[in-house]
């Protein structure tokens, strides 16, 4: 008898059980350890197996979701760094206010960059907690990476058509006569 589990063994010796009973239970420890025989899954290891795919599924969506994260955070400081870069220099002394985040802003600029913003030649865009200047190709790529870094924008509608009761209006406001030097 080949050297098998002690107490194989000694339920032999007290006759408890038969030599054929016990090799044929030693074939089939040995088919289970080596995989041979086709042994259904039991219940505790469909439960297992549907654990891990669930685990595997909710990584996946775990590390989309970083991924996303990391790309928007990615266009965020490519949008900043447009900013920084392309900003154009503000002189004069003559405020220009706008609103942004519900507040009325200023910022001092001269006539020739008032000219400007009011055609959408620039545009206005948040950095932090001031506020620059940025040509309109500048704005554009800004937009592209992160909208919401754009405060105001006077040439965004130049494409869209007045309505009819822009027209109206404006025909209706035009009785009214406004000072040329007035500036808000």
């Amino acid at each position: 008898m080949a050297k098998g589990n002690p107490l194989q063994e000694q339920l032999l010796k007290a006759g408890l059980v038969k030599k054929s009973k016990v090799s044929e239970v030693a074939r089939e420890q040995i088919k289970a350890r080596h995989g041979k025989g086709p042994a259904a899954p039991s219940e505790i290891q469909r439960e297992a197996e549907r654990a891990r795919a669930e685990k595997a599924e909710r990584d996946r969506a775990l590390a989309a979701e970083r991924k996303a994260q990391a790309h928007a955070a990615e266009l965020r400081a490519q949008a900043r760094q447009i900013i920084e870069d392309r900003k154009v220099p503000r002189s004069g002394d003559s405020e220009y206010r706008f609103t942004a985040d519900g507040a009325i802003r200023t910022l001092l600029i001269d006539a020739d960059l008032r000219k400007k913003l009011s055609t959408g030649a620039l545009v206005i865009a948040r950095l932090d907690e001031r506020y620059e200047l940025l040509p309109r190709a500048a704005a554009d790529k800004v937009r592209e990476r992160d909208a919401g870094l754009i405060v105001l924008d006077h040439g965004q509608d130049a494409g869209a058509e007045p309505s009819v009761a822009t027209s109206e209006d404006d025909a209706y406001y035009a009785q009214f006569k406004v000072p040329d030097d007035l500036i808000w």
